[in-house]
């Protein structure tokens, strides 16, 4: 794998600090205090519609931190199927085959000009998972804006 990038195999994943972890504990970390606060309320018989309101928009909170990210995601997989259909296009005269899955498409980003055609028809007649695809690929292309 060519190192000239900067990222490969091993270092591609990207994590956004603020976001992977102090949101997520802090979501955490409140959906677990309000199931605290929901308890006391039972047992002393007191303040419950309040404790059970903080409960709901706890869990609100929870759903809407995966969600949130999972629109961010489909997004970006919809740009990269179509940037990579046209790169395709552009090296071959010919669309990506349609039998190509989503996450075969998201591996083959990172494959160079020279090896993108092949890999790509290899990727669906061997029906290659994404982690395959990334370890078959010899010239790493970099992308550095999904997050």
């Amino acid at each position: 794998m060519s190192e000239n990038t900067g990222q490969n195999l091993e270092n591609h994943k990207h994590f956004v600090p603020l976001y992977h972890y102090f949101v997520l504990t802090l979501a955490l970390l409140t959906m677990i205090g309000s199931f605290v606060n929901l308890t006391e309320a039972v047992l002393h018989k007191e303040g419950i519609y309040s404790a059970s309101l903080i409960c709901c928009l706890a869990v609100a909170c929870m759903i809407a931190f995966f969600m949130l990210r999972g629109f961010a995601l489909k997004a970006q997989d919809r740009a990269i199927r179509a940037e990579e259909n046209f790169r395709h296009y552009v090296l071959t005269g010919k669309p990506l085959d349609s039998k190509i899955k989503i996450g075969q498409v998201i591996a083959l980003r990172f494959a160079s000009d020279e090896e993108f055609p092949a890999l790509a028809a290899k990727a669906v007649a061997e029906q290659m998972k994404a982690g395959d695809i990334k370890k078959a690929i010899r010239n790493w292309k970099g992308d550095y804006y999904r997050a």
